[in-house]
């Protein structure tokens, strides 16, 4: 991992900010902000409307369009209910209650925001935890550098209090750290006094904006540099890193070219490649990505790919790098929730634990918390990534009108019969004479292809006058009645379409 050379792209204009991280010069992660931005970590005063103890959970007034989840183990209270052998949600929050909550996960769909009690205050090299009185520090960090940081933030940090000292601190001096504690805490106890004060639903801590929050985040010594295309964003950003990383300001560049940032990066085709339902493999093969609500669920295929020697081998060559784009895929498209990969069946047990050993090494560079079940039975590879937002696909898309998300949408053959079926239903039922309809015009072509001509069909059957005229902003199966009346009406050019 150490020779991998680590980028940062900055992009932003009026319309969103995006932040791509490349490894060796390939797009790897990809973060996009609109006007309508991400809430997760704001903090809320929020009322609580429903208490569910069915479901064990509380619906949270915070001021967006839907309430927000609160499950019972988010819930933090004074109380000390550790000995409780069953934590109840009514025991803890009644109807009309105003709590603080954070945000956990956007609102998904159908489903409100997820939100907690627990609040944390994240800051360049600490997270403040104001309801727990954890030290600790991130495992990411050796073991040597981890007892010096612990004992550098131990005795600072005030009773009752709890602190997580961040992957990015490691090597910061003693004043570094302090100084950023020293900030959480007038942070929190401004936050602390907001909440007090303030009349729910109601906004009182605002998470920092895309690019700042990644670079506070991320952005460390593994980075060899740092590209901005826009002064502004470039000028915010130099200012917090000579705050808490005077040494990687240097890192970071205002980008000044003609040629559009990511467009000299060869970002685009990655990107447009991330919304495709098959990825291809080097040797031939692919794998194909099916996102349901519940799951993700990737096949692995061999599919041009024959291989050389023999079936076996050219299986697990295929598998092997599968391995590794799904996981690079994972952090692409940045897909949480239950993953399922269907790898192609090994009976060599040396195979499959290869196989095993590359995806767990390639999830080795995930940010995101993934954990990874051995192989079932079937083949099967298991894994739970956390879920925080509508990932790429979730931005760049929205559901297909016509298939409602199904991927798949009626053959000709069918919309024909259907749209034929409502205008029967419409001249039985209809009083008037004459009749003209507008279909879309994929069904236009089809009633009145070569050999099946609905008009004649339909005037024969109802012994009405009938027309037909293709309208481009109708559905597959819509029939709209433009004009109806007596016999006569449609004389004048329609009657002969």
């Amino acid at each position: 991992m150490a020779d991998i050379q680590r980028e940062m792209l900055i992009s932003h204009d009026s319309d969103e900010t995006r932040v791509a991280f490349l490894e060796n010069g390939e797009l790897v992660e990809l973060y996009i902000e609109r006007p309508k931005r991400s809430v997760v970590g704001n903090v809320y005063v929020g009322k609580v409307k429903d208490v569910l103890p069915g479901m064990q959970a509380a619906f949270v007034d915070i001021g967006l369009e839907k309430n927000a989840f609160l499950y019972v183990d988010e819930v933090v209270t004074p109380e000390d209910l550790e000995d409780v052998p069953r934590r109840d949600i009514q025991s803890l929050l009644k109807p009309g209650q105003q709590i603080m909550v954070q945000v956990l996960k956007d609102p998904m769909g159908t489903k409100g925001a997820r939100v907690t009690t627990e609040i944390t205050l994240p800051g360049r090299f600490l997270v403040l935890m104001p309801f727990s009185e954890f030290v600790g520090v991130s495992r990411k960090i050796p073991n040597g550098e981890r007892d010096r940081l612990h004992e550098i933030i131990e005795p600072y940090v005030p009773e009752g209090l709890g602190v997580i000292v961040r992957t990015v601190a490691a090597g910061v001096s003693e004043k570094d750290i302090v100084s950023d504690l020293e900030f959480l805490l007038r942070l929190w106890k401004r936050v602390a006094n907001q909440a007090r004060e303030g009349l729910p639903p109601e906004i009182i801590y605002t998470e920092m904006d895309l690019a700042l929050r990644l670079v506070r985040d991320v952005f460390s010594d593994d980075f060899r540099r740092m590209l901005i295309d826009d002064r502004p964003v470039y000028e915010k950003v130099l200012s917090f890193l000579k705050k808490t990383s005077p040494h990687l300001a240097r890192r970071v560049m205002l980008y000044r070219e003609k040629i559009p940032l990511f467009d000299n990066f060869g970002v685009h085709p990655t990107i447009e490649s991330a919304l495709r339902r098959v990825v291809p493999l080097p040797s031939g093969g692919h794998i194909q990505i099916d996102k349901t609500e519940a799951l993700t669920a990737i096949d692995v295929n061999t599919g041009k790919f024959v291989g050389k020697k023999n079936l076996a081998d050219t299986i697990f060559r295929t598998n092997v790098e599968a391995a590794e784009e799904v996981v690079r895929q994972l952090r692409l498209r940045d897909i949480g929730g239950i993953i399922v990969v269907d790898f192609i069946d090994m009976e060599d047990h040396f195979h499959r634990a290869e196989v095993m050993q590359r995806l767990t090494t390639a999830l080795e560079r995930d940010r995101t918390k993934t954990r990874v079940t051995e192989f079932s039975k079937l083949g099967l590879v298991e894994m739970t990534r956390k879920n925080v937002t509508d990932g790429l696909f979730g931005v760049l898309t929205e559901q297909c009108p016509c298939c409602g998300g199904e991927g798949r949408v009626l053959s000709s053959v069918s919309q024909r019969i259907a749209v034929e079926r409502r205008m029967r239903e419409i001249l039985a039922n209809g009083r008037s004479a004459a009749y003209l309809f507008g279909v879309s015009t994929a069904a236009y072509e089809q009633l009145m292809a070569p050999g099946h001509n609905a008009v004649a069909t339909l005037r024969s059957s109802t012994g009405k006058q009938v027309s037909i005229v293709p309208v481009d902003d109708c559905a597959l199966t819509e029939v709209r009645v433009l004009i109806e009346g007596k016999a006569g009406v449609l004389q004048g050019g329609t009657e002969s379409r």
